[in-house]
Formats: structure tokens, sequence, C-alpha cells
């Protein structure tokens, strides 16, 4: 029966979230408009406070009732029947509600409101501003998910729609309306990956965040505070920076473990979209404390602000108004709303900017010149760096908006996307690259001499830059002897140059300041953080190298194409060959169990028709602890393959077991994913390329019979089986045995090249009628029936055919020193974590003070005020 109760629900909570931030943004406007001191100023401020706080419950009512539809597997609504299906782990189900993009915006409004609650508590007298700017977002966000049609005006799209209401063209849904689908069609099988649960919150939490500052800057300009504002929005920034840049990585670490390209950054425009704004953001951190020193780029703060949230609502028309099309392998696809989005878009550009231009002029600026050995300068400069590196991939990215902007004005564009966009990317952002590791070492050591003794520029410098060429000399030497990769590159040369320079400037400013307090060492350890990020893409990108070149001088089929033919490696199972390094054994294909912590091999497991289910061959272990006894039903995800690959270093004689998955997904073809093997010095990256296609049939051979007797040996190609005898047959395969039939299996055993198989056809009579079960062998590509007893003679006929084998083709590569940029990312994120602690701190000592508000650009900064 269709329940539409919570889909009502759902409806009227999204309508009371729309009006509650309208009546919230409109009342905050109206207070933030009258003095302090008026009694308006509070009624006014008390109504917005009641109206967010509506809001609020109105948003997690949203999410109560999109959830509910999704885990109780309410087909009848379109988004639960497009996003996800019966078998789903509720961890999936989690990730079934930000995969569509209603579920998307109610995640970004679900952040914004818990932000909103911290600022309407803690904001004081930025409070009315600060609200009325998140409160107008918010409207815009909620009217996103409206879903309301007012004559052929559609504004939003409501997850709430129901199947009869989404399709109704279908016949199904015109001969019943209440038809409710039994499955739905499941999530993306690429999302199926534990990073895709804490991956879209946290970068959500990011988007939600780079609000803050921007509304702290838009209220600056507004009340004409034009210096007070950066003191409460410091924080703010280096908390959107940090979780931000955190859910950039976790992207980039899904993208590593689940997709085959290779690596964990492809340039996608959908991942430059979210690379943009935050270099932006970080750009705008360090023009914020270059004017908490000297009262210098006060107007380039502001602009760095407001561009990196207007450029997150560009990163979301990007992604969301299907205008990439063909250019993103994972952008949203249209839902109509692109000219909504892109009003959402243009009404913040114009009112923001149109604000900016109006006080550009008031805005206070420094006649005193910035000198070039001082720290400001280098931090002014690494900005500046920053925002160019930021333009040149939004320049590119944005070429389709261009062929589609020009298409509107009717004048027909067609400029293509470079043909290697991974090489036109990374010529531009090495040298960014270079340019922020040089800038962060000379900025931060200008900065500290210019705090500490006057001391003499030579002095400052002669450590880092002495360590910076001794190591640098050392690595060029191991690679020269063989010990690392050789690097022979002059670009890399140069990175190489650079970011132990940055690594080796800030260690030293790092214990240096350890001596005296180690909450303003911020700076240095998030420095060293994006240095040795530096260091882990040079080494890992540069020098990443194809260990399973095809050295057999065959082609294992021209429709593979090159890549495949020349870059991998074809393994017979259980077939030894070598590879590289190692000797790599390919010994079968497992799935996954509820309940049992490691893959399951497909031969102790008998499918039913119900995909989902199988019956326990044998007993399925977790190391001693029987979990399943022979003849239990187990549930199985059917989806994805494991294939073993056993590894075994020719040296060390080291081994281990690596399990790469593969599905083969109607609409999508073959997805492939990695698995890795990491070491200390580099990871074993490998994915398979090609599988024999599991939908087609297997082309069994010839079938060969042999009358044989217990005891007898069968020479089957280049395998010997016996047959040990006849039994009854094990109830274990659903035979259904009603009471006058009979059914027998074979026992025999087959000795293969490193094993011995247990084979048991069956023979049975039910019903009155003949039927086998055959045994498959998969391992030796061989199936083998029990095909008639003559008990007279003692002769027992045995049926025999054979297929080619199984087999995969496997990629392998090693990844060099990749392990030093997660923990880089980690040391960066300590880093901003570190600064955030402390300005918020400071910001919390001054207040206790009891210094006069607004003062905050005038307050002269403590021993290490630059360093973020």
């Amino acid at each position: 029966m269709v329940n539409t109760f919570i889909g009502d629900l759902g409806h009227v909570s999204v309508i009371v979230a729309f009006v509650a931030a309208l009546v919230s943004s409109l009342s905050y406007f109206f207070a933030a408009n009258r003095p302090v001191l008026d009694p308006e100023h509070d009624a006014w401020k008390k109504l917005a406070r009641i109206a967010f706080s509506v809001h609020t419950l109105a948003v997690f009512s949203i999410i109560f009732a999109l959830f509910n539809i999704i885990y109780e597997h309410r087909y009848e609504y379109h988004y639960a029947w497009s996003h996800s299906s019966n078998h789903l782990p509720v961890h999936y189900m989690i990730s079934c509600f930000w995969e569509g993009q209603e579920g998307s915006f109610l995640l970004w409004i679900f952040w914004h409101t818990l932000l909103g609650l911290v600022l309407m508590k803690y904001g004081k007298k930025w409070e009315s501003p600060v609200m009325a700017v998140f409160s107008f977002v918010q409207l815009f966000l909620t009217s996103m998910i409206l879903g309301i049609v007012i004559g052929d005006l559609k504004v939003g799209s409501s997850p709430f729609i129901l199947m009869r209401d989404f399709m109704t063209e279908a016949p199904v849904f015109k001969m019943d309306p209440n038809f409710i689908p039994e499955d739905g069609t499941g999530l993306n099988p690429l999302l199926q990956n534990y990073w895709m649960v804490i991956h879209p919150p946290v970068l959500f939490l990011g988007f939600a965040a780079t609000l803050v500052p921007f509304a702290f800057a838009i209220a600056g300009l507004w009340k004409k505070e034009f210096s007070s504002w950066t003191k409460p929005a410091l924080p703010w920034a280096l908390f959107a920076a940090v979780v931000l840049g955190v859910g950039i990585m976790m992207g980039a670490y899904w993208a590593y473990e689940t997709l085959n390209f290779g690596g964990y950054w492809n340039w996608d425009p959908v991942e430059n979209a979210v690379y943009i704004p935050w270099l932006v953001l970080v750009g705008a951190i360090h023009t914020l404390l270059a004017f908490r020193k000297s009262k210098s780029a006060l107007r380039a703060t502001f602009i760095l602000f407001i561009a990196s949230f207007l450029l997150v609502l560009y990163a979301t028309f990007l992604t969301r108004s299907g205008i990439l099309g063909n250019a993103s392998v994972h952008s949203f696809t249209d839902l109509g709303l692109s000219g909504q989005l892109f009003t959402y878009m243009a009404a913040f550009f114009v009112l923001a900017i149109g604000l900016l231009a109006y006080r550009w002029k008031f805005i206070p600026t420094t006649e005193k010149e910035i000198a070039t050995y001082s720290g400001e300068f280098w931090v002014f400069i690494g900005a500046a760096v920053l925002c160019l590196g930021a333009f040149q991939v939004l320049f590119t990215t944005s070429i389709p908006v261009y062929n589609s902007f020009m298409g509107f004005i009717g004048v027909k564009t067609n400029i293509a996307l470079p043909a290697d966009q991974i090489a036109h990317y990374t010529k531009f952002q090495l040298w960014m690259g270079v340019g922020i590791a040089l800038l962060s070492g000379t900025g931060q050591l200008l900065w500290w001499r210019k705090q500490g003794k006057e001391e003499s520029l030579t002095s400052v410098f002669i450590v880092p830059v002495i360590l910076t060429l001794l190591f640098t000399s050392l690595i060029l030497l191991l690679s020269k002897i063989g010990y690392i990769e050789k690097i022979n590159t002059p670009s890399y040369i140069v990175l190489l140059l650079a970011s132990l320079y940055a690594v080796f400037s800030n260690l030293a400013i790092l214990l240096g300041v350890l001596r005296k307090k180690v909450s303003i060492a911020g700076g240095a350890v998030a420095h060293i953080g994006v240095a040795m990020m530096l260091l882990g893409v040079l080494f890992s990108s540069g020098y990443s190298k194809i260990i399973s070149q095809n050295m057999s001088g065959m082609v294992y089929a021209r429709e593979f194409g090159d890549e495949i033919n020349r870059d991998n490696v074809l393994l017979w199972r259980n077939t030894t060959t070598d590879m590289g390094p190692y000797k790599v054994t390919y010994t079968g294909q497992y799935l996954e169990v509820k309940g049992v912590p490691e893959y399951v091999n497909k031969e102790l497991l008998f499918r039913l028709a119900d995909e989902y289910k199988a019956i326990a061959r044998g007993p399925i272990k977790d190391g001693e602890n029987v979990l399943f006894q022979p003849g239990d039903t187990v549930e199985v995800y059917p989806e994805n393959t494991y294939y073993q690959v056993e590894y075994r270093n020719r040296e060390t004689d080291e081994a281990f077991v690596l399990y790469p998955r593969a599905q083969v997904n109607p609409d999508m073809g073959l997805l492939a994913s990695p698995d890795v093997k990491m070491f200390a010095t580099k990871d074993l990256y490998t994915h398979v390329s090609t599988i024999p296609d599991p939908n087609e049939a297997k082309d069994w051979g010839e079938l060969k019979e042999y009358k044989v007797q217990i005891g007898d040996t069968i020479f089957i190609n280049d395998y010997v089986a016996v047959l040990h005898g006849i039994e009854p047959a094990k109830d274990t395969m659903l035979l259904n045995l009603g009471a006058g039939d009979v059914a027998v299996q074979a026992n025999m055993k087959v000795l293969g090249e490193k094993r011995t198989y247990h084979a048991h056809p069956i023979y049975a009579i039910r019903d009155r009628m003949v039927g086998q079960v055959p045994e498959e062998i998969e391992d030796l590509g061989l199936r083998i029936l029990l095909m008639n007893l003559d008990p007279e003679k003692g002769e027992i006929t045995i049926g025999i055919n054979a297929s080619q084998k199984d087999y995969i083709i496997l990629k392998a590569m090693e990844k060099p020193f990749i392990s030093i940029l997660w923990i880089g990312t980690l040391v960066m994120s300590l880093g901003f974590v570190m600064a955030i602690v402390r300005h918020y701190k400071d910001g919390k000592r001054n207040s206790a003070s009891g210094k006069p508000k607004g003062t905050a650009g005038k307050v002269k900064p403590k021993k290490g005020e630059l360093v973020a």
C-alpha cells in the first residue's frame, strides 16, 4: 500500500523550512538595521531566533522523512527507488541519502543549520548581520528541494515525489497507480565504499563553513566595520579551510581505493570545482593575517573571502546544472534546475560584488610600503600565487560553460578541453607548487627574523639552504645508484628542492617556537604538511612504475587495445607467472558473505535462483571458528567478485595476498577497483583490467564418457581423477527429495597442479525422473557428471567436459613514497587545528580583558601572529 504520510510530512517540512528561513532572514535584516539599544532590535532578533529554530526543526524533520523512505524501502517514492535497493547494508543506505541532488542539498542545508546555531549562541554583536546572510543563503538552498510548480515555473526538485507522479506516462502506473516496485535500482557501485559514507559529509561541512567568513565579510561591509570582523572570522576561516581540505583529500583517497585510473587525482572538472575555492580560501587566510600585522591587504582580504564562497556556488552550478555533461565522469545530471541554480549564483554575485564596489572607497588602506624583506610581503605574494593557480584551473574547467553561454546568445563555439588534461594541469600546477613551497619557507623565515633579534639574512637562511642542498644531493645520489627511482626531470628536481626547502625552513621555525610556546607553531606545522604533500605527489605521480609489463611477446587480443596488451599481465588460474620482482598466482574468485569477516571462495557456495542467497557446500570458517556448517543458507553480496592474487617476492620470499575486485555492470560495463599493499617506501597498486564475461555461458567442450569402477583412475587432459566410491547424496543443494526419491553422489578426487580437489557429482531419481547435478571445478576448467550406474556390472558412467581455464588480465604499479602524501595531509590538518585553537583562545582572552569592541584591527599582534 502506498504510504503518502511520510512524503507529505517531508514536503510540508520543506515548505516550513523555506518560510522560516525567509522570516529569519528578514527579521535579522531588520534587527541589524536597528541600534542595539532600540527595543525593536531585540524584538526583531527574538523573532529571527525563533524562526531559525523552527527552520532547524523542519530540516531535521525533512532528514527523518527522507531517511525513512530509504531505510524502509518505500519504493513508491522515486528517490528511494532510484538510489537504494533491498540488499544494501545500512551504512550504504546512508550513502544513498546524499547520492541524489536533493539529498546533497539537504546535507548542505543541515550543516548550515548547525553552524547557524553556533553563531546564534556565540556571535554576540555580529549575530544579526551574519545570521541575516546565513538565513538568506538557507532560503535559496531550501528552495532547491521545494518541488513546487507555479504555472510553467518549477521551483526546486522534491525528494518526496511518488513514482506514479514522476513516471506519469509509464504503462504500469496507468494500469495501477498504486503499483510499488519490489526492489530499487540500487546505489551506484562506485559509491559502495566506506569513504563515500564519510567523505561527502566532511566535504559539505567544508562548503557550509566557507559561508561563515563570507558572512562576516559581508557584515563588515554592511555595518561599515571594515576591520573588526576579521578577528571572529579568522578561526572560522581556518576551520573551513581544514575541513574542506580534508574533505578533498578524502575524495582523493576514495579515488585511489576505488577507481582504476591508477591515482588519486585526475583533474576531473568536479574535482577542480572543489579545489579552486579551497585555494582561494587559503589565500584569503594569508592576506587576513598580513592585514592583522601590517594593516595592509584589507581590500584583497574582502575580495578573496567573498570570492571563495562565490566559487563554491559556481562549483555547485557546474556540478548540478548538467552543463559539464560529457566533460566529467561524476557530475550530476540536470534535473531542470539549471535556471534556478544560475539565479541563485547570480543573486549572490550581484549582491556581494555590488556591496563591495559600493563600499570600496571606504575600506581603509595604508600608505606604508611593505619592505620586500618582510614576512607580510611574501605572504601576500604567496596568496597571489595561490589565486593564480586557482584561476588557471578555473579557466580551463569553465570551457564547457563558455561554449554553453556562447550557444545561448546564438554564437556557435566548440572549444575543446585539453586532450590530455592531466598533462595540461600538471604543467602549470607543478610550478604553482614550487612557488608555494619557496614562498612558505621564505615568508616564515623573514617573519621570524623580524620578530626576533633582527638577524642578518645570511644567518636566517644558511641552515635551511644547506640542509636543502645536502638532502637533495643525497636523494639524487641514491636515485643514481638505484636505491630509489632515478630523478632525471629538471622540473621535478626543482620541485624536490623547493619542497625540501619548505620542510627545513618551517622545521627550523618549529624548533624555535616549541621552546617558547607550542600554541603559536600551527603555521609552521601546516606548511611542513603542505611541503610533505608536494613531496608525496612528486614521487608517487612522477615516478610511478608499471611492473605488469607483458613480457610474453604475444598480443592478448587486438580488441583490448595497446594499453592492456602492453602494460598488463595474463594470469591463468593457479598458474604462477613472473611479474616484476614477484611470482604471481591467480588462485580463485571470492564473494562477500554476510557475517563472515573474510571473503569466501565461490567453490564453497552453491548459488541459488535468488542471487543474494547460497548454500554452504562446506564449513565456512573465521580462523578456527566455524561460522556456517555445510547445508546452511547464507546471504551473499553478489555484485562484486574478488579475485585472489598471491604475490611472492623472488628475493625475500615474502608472500602476501591481494583481492582486487570487479563487477560487470549492465549500464557501466566492467567496474574494477584496486587492492593496495602498503610498504614502508611504496604502495603496490593492483587492479583487474579484463575478465571473462560472467554473463556469457561457458563454452564447454565435447562431453567424454568414461565407464569405470570404484577405485579406477581417469586421465583428463593434464589431470588425474580417482573414483573412490558411491554414497548417499547430502541434501545440501536443495534437492527436495520426497519419500520415494533417491539420490547418490560420486566421491572423487582430482589431482590439480597445486592441490587435490574433491568432486561430488549427483545422480538423482525424483518423481520417477532422472537428473544430474554436475560438479564444476573452476580452477581446472572441468565439469564432471555422474551419468549412470549399472549395479549388475558394477560400472559407473562418468561424463567429463572441459572449457577454457579461468583467467584475469592484471595491471600492477609501484607508487614510491605515496605515504608521505597522506601523512602530509594529517600534518597540515594538525597545523590548522593548532591555529584554530590558538586564535580562538586569543579572541576569548581579548574579550575577557575588556578591550573595546571593534578594535581587533588595532590590537598589536603577539609574537608569531602571522603564523596561521
